[in-house]
């Protein structure tokens, strides 16, 4: 309660603060140009924010923190309103919370940690416990430290205070994607450490930003930065989903995400009449064909005994753009998809599908990719490979049952399986329900805590797989 006070005190003291802006700025624009000596000593450039070009305006900077980001400025429009009076505005964003935190965990463990901004605003850190042997290839342990958004209104508790309640279920907005993953690899390297274990490779722990929006200032421009080559990585171990049955699910691929709009032109006219050849009649011939095929892939789905959704092409109807009055014929109608097809399908003949699609529903109808992955490489799951003999055979030991599947979404494993090395995707939750992105997202502590000895297992584990014979 205290914290969900502190919060709203926050957003009252903010809306208080641009409510004075608006009040007193035709004021201060007469007043001195001179930065305020007061204000430095509060430590407004502590952030070392970029220098602000010399015009002869008067030059605000808005600093904030964690509950309170550049986006808020703008959501409550006090970035217009200081540029409407005249006013440049920079809406810096202080250090984020989550890289103090790991500073933090990184002190304790006594590992070095390093920070590369990778873009503007997106830092990836990583801690690196150097093996006996650092010129093998080494071991990464990945996480995202972004989470998505709340409705608190939804929520039992409130979603950032990771409320445990008296069955022991820890109510948190990343609770299961992906912040339990992320202490259960500090806690398991700082038991490891404690037991005095020296590993023959290097463990990367990776914590990166923007997974949730895609990864494209994350993960996927991280992949080709020099800095990642010299990570040395042999194979890596990221976010799985919770089972909830007694078994625990394992990634070995993922589907490719396709983010299409279809754009139909058609003749305009007014609503009075019979136009022919409009836009509406291209659109609905493009959404009857793509929907069709849902309808196919959910019947291949509900009569396979052996397919997950991760096995299927999923097709969803997101958007549809078009029209300025009841009584026009638009011109041009959009309609978008979000389609994610798994490994087996061949994707050029896919694509070949939807531009006949297109030319069965008229003259002019184009399409443009928002969106596309094409890349289709999947970790082998053979037995005889070392990678996952090594895997599977600590989790046997632990007499975890494991349920093999291409991850029905996208995770950051996308862009390394792309650069060439292997990755599993795995989270340890069993009889737990997913509920990533969903209100009231729990995790029960037995499971957190079950998990944490789990990686212990794994991270012993893997970091002893023999030279492999390129390494030699």
């Amino acid at each position: 309660m205290n914290f969900l006070r502190n919060r709203l005190v926050v957003l009252g003291l903010v809306l208080l603060a641009t409510l004075l802006l608006y009040l007193l700025l035709p004021s201060i624009r007469q007043g001195s140009m001179e930065p305020s000596l007061e204000a430095q000593r509060m430590g407004l450039m502590a952030t070392s924010p970029p220098p602000l070009p010399t015009i002869n305006v008067l030059q605000v900077v808005l600093l904030h923190g964690q509950a309170f980001t550049s986006k808020t400025w703008e959501e409550l429009g006090t970035m217009a309103l200081l540029a409407t009076n005249g006013y440049q505005a920079l809406a810096m964003d202080l250090p984020d919370a989550a890289l103090r935190f790991l500073d933090r965990m990184a002190e304790e463990l006594g590992l070095p940690i390093k920070k590369i901004e990778v873009c503007p605003g997106r830092v990836v850190a990583i801690m690196t416990w150097e093996g006996t042997n650092p010129s093998l290839k080494s071991i990464l342990l990945n996480s995202h430290t972004d989470v998505v958004p709340v409705f608190q209104e939804h929520w039992k508790y409130d979603a950032f205070s990771a409320f445990k309640d008296a069955e022991g279920n820890i109510y948190a907005r990343g609770s299961q994607d992906m912040k339990c993953v992320t202490i259960q690899y500090i806690q398991a390297i700082r038991r490891l450490k404690a037991e005095g274990r020296k590993l023959m490779r290097t463990v990367h722990l990776m914590f990166v930003p923007d997974e949730e929006v895609g990864g494209h200032k994350g993960m996927e421009t991280f992949v080709k930065h020099p800095e990642f080559q010299k990570l040395n990585i042999g194979f890596a171990l990221d976010e799985g989903l919770a089972n909830p049955g007694e078994a625990f699910t394992v990634f070995y691929g993922e589907r490719n995400p396709w983010w299409i709009t279809v754009h139909c032109p058609g003749s305009p006219g007014h609503g009075s009449r019979f136009v022919e050849n409009t836009a509406a009649e291209k659109l609905r011939h493009v959404m009857n064909s793509f929907l069709d095929f849902r309808e196919k892939e959910k019947h291949r789905l509900n009569t396979s005994e052996c397919f997950t959704l991760g096995d299927v092409t999923t097709v969803n109807m997101t958007m549809v753009k078009g029209g300025v009055a009841y009584n026009v014929i638009p011109a041009e109608m959009d309609v978008s998809f979000d389609l994610r097809i798994p490994p087996t399908v061949n994707l050029q003949e896919f694509e070949r599908q939807i531009k006949q699609w297109c030319k069965e529903a008229g003259e002019d109808v184009t399409y443009e990719f928002a969106q596309k992955h094409m890349n289709q490489n999947v970790t082998s799951t053979e037995e005889n490979d070392p990678w996952w003999s090594t895997f599977s055979g600590a989790c046997k030991s632990m007499n975890l049952t494991l349920e093999k599947e291409i991850f029905p979404a996208a995770t950051d494993s996308r862009f390394i399986r792309a650069v060439g090395i292997p990755a599993i995707g795995f989270s340890p939750m069993n009889r737990t329900p997913i509920l990533l992105h969903d209100h009231n997202e729990f995790l029960n502590e037995q499971v957190f805590l079950k998990g944490i000895s789990v990686f212990e297992r794994l991270i012993s584990a893997l970091a002893s797989v023999p030279a492999c014979p390129a390494e030699a």
